[in-house]
């Protein structure tokens, strides 16, 4: 390929031996600048990527002086396969692994009582807390605040009775043989980046690095002092913050160069992208590419609608196939049909098979489960979808969900569609619009509300999925809302 000059310049800054952040927009070819780095030297590199799906295709396309893993495949490697007995476990409530700590009553804070079910949640949130750091130690500071004790007083006299049993949940975890809490991968991870690891390589190369961990983070700028440190990623990508992600590239000691042209879109397209970016607050605009003409219109046939949130695709699923459509739901429909099954056995009244939900004796403890829980959050779509179109309309779905290859459309969150994209793209409903604030303009109109950035940042992914053609249904209120002037856009550009 014949670089650009944005490229080339990444490409002297490597060559130069300089720590490297590139800010890469969507579209602007960053795995494939990577590998271009790593095709010119002869040294042996590790290629960090964001989930296993992308470092397989890594693997393909970088030479094999450049191993391409994953943080938790590192650390599996390392620590993990000797909690692989824990890491199989069932789910069980918070009420019950709490018990097992010793949290066994209701205690009194101020004028409120806070039970042996809130106290466990606690200690499990804390714990969680404390994995999604760069901490060596469990301290105050990892302690949720819990509505109605936000006093510094209150908060301070809750903190002393969870930190002994978080402190204990965390010696249990460490056990690699048994324990009362259910051991996860976040824990291995935790458990690894605690012996300050160095990972033998001339440089490393970390992709997405808007969505890294912050024990990522710390593993990762641990090894500055032996070798090369090269990140790239979008921080107007930065969608993953309740996971716990940090952008990494933001303060990073380095030389800061960017990649501003787009190859998947073209110019119309790549001024809608810039106006999110604008009022994301992001540090990049981008060029398309002229050859590339995609437009801005209704689609009648997408091929892929993009949602904001599971139920949301689930609906979608649901009203395409009422369409007479062939519709691939974005990371297949079994799991969600292994579950929905168990959710029926629940909510009929049966204890159910499912290695995930054994130990729930109906739906209720469930929806608590998946609402309170932290070990839970990764449920609440199901209980949403359960709770909101039933079991049989969701079996019913995913039975006729067909492959992507053979299907007519791919519905999609805009969180699984990142790092993808489609000839045409239709954008769902479910992005509403902030709600109006209690403030009027001169002419008595009602004002709404800001957008907020993590919403802009979404909707930035999801409308530079496209290549050819882009159906802003489900975001059009965007042209009315006064964020979305396309002259103040204009004005706030970056020159």
């Amino acid at each position: 390929m014949n670089p650009t000059e944005e490229q080339a310049a990444a490409a002297d800054a490597f060559h130069a031996g300089d720590h490297l952040s590139l800010q890469a927009g969507a579209g602007t070819g960053k795995t494939t600048t990577l590998a271009l780095l790593a095709r010119t030297t002869k040294r042996r590199g590790r290629y960090l990527a964001y989930n296993r799906t992308i470092a397989q295709d890594a693997a393909e396309r970088f030479p094999r002086t450049v191993q391409c893993k994953t943080a938790h495949a590192l650390a599996y490697a390392a620590v993990g396969h000797r909690y692989t007995r824990r890491l199989n476990a069932p789910r069980r409530p918070a009420w019950q692994t709490g018990h097992a700590l010793g949290i066994t009553k209701t205690i009194r804070i101020g004028d409120r009582e806070v039970s042996q079910k809130a106290l466990s949640n606690t200690v499990l949130r804390t714990v969680a807390h404390f994995c999604h750091t760069a901490d060596d130690t469990i301290t105050r500071h990892h302690v949720p605040h819990l509505r109605g004790l936000e006093h510094q007083t209150l908060h301070a006299e809750l903190t002393a009775h969870i930190l002994p049993f978080a402190r204990k949940a965390w010696t249990d975890i460490q056990d690699p043989d048994d324990g009362c809490v259910r051991f996860d991968h976040d824990h291995y991870l935790k458990i690894w980046a605690l012996t300050r690891p160095r990972i033998h390589a001339d440089f490393l190369l970390l992709d997405e690095a808007q969505d890294t961990n912050p024990v990522v983070e710390q593993i990762f700028l641990n090894q500055r002092s032996h070798a090369q440190l090269v990140m790239v990623g979008d921080s107007a990508q930065a969608i993953y913050h309740w996971r716990g992600a940090k952008d990494v590239m933001t303060g990073f000691n380095g030389t800061q160069l960017a990649l501003s042209q787009s190859f998947r879109f073209g110019p119309r397209l790549a001024q809608e992208a810039n106006r999110w970016l604008h009022i994301a607050g992001a540090p990049i605009r981008l060029t398309g590419t002229p050859a590339v003409p995609t437009e801005l219109g209704p689609v009648a046939c997408p091929d892929a609608v993009l949602c904001r949130t599971n139920a949301g695709a689930m609906a979608q699923v649901i009203t395409l196939m009422a369409d007479g459509r062939r519709v691939a739901l974005a990371g297949g429909g079994d799991g969600l049909r292994a579950l929905a099954l168990a959710a029926r056995d629940l909510k009929e009244g049966r204890r159910t098979s499912h290695p995930e939900l054994l130990l729930f004796p109906g739906w209720g403890e469930l929806q608590d489960y998946a609402a309170h829980d932290p070990a839970g959050r990764d449920l609440q779509p199901l209980v949403d979808l359960v709770d909101k179109h039933g079991t049989e309309t969701i079996l019913n779905a995913v039975a006729g969900l067909a492959p992507e290859q053979h299907a007519e459309v791919t519905v999609s969150t805009a969180h699984k569609a990142k790092g993808r994209e489609w000839a045409c793209v239709r954008i769902a409903d479910d992005f509403a619009p902030p709600k109006n604030s209690s403030h009027k303009d001169d002419n008595g109109c009602t004002i709404p509300e800001p957008i907020d950035d993590s919403d802009a940042r979404l909707a930035y992914v999801a409308v530079t999925r496209t290549r050819w053609r882009l159906d802003m249904d489900g975001l059009s209120w965007i042209d009315h809302h006064p964020d979305g002037n396309p002259a103040a856009s204009k004005r706030a550009s970056p020159t």
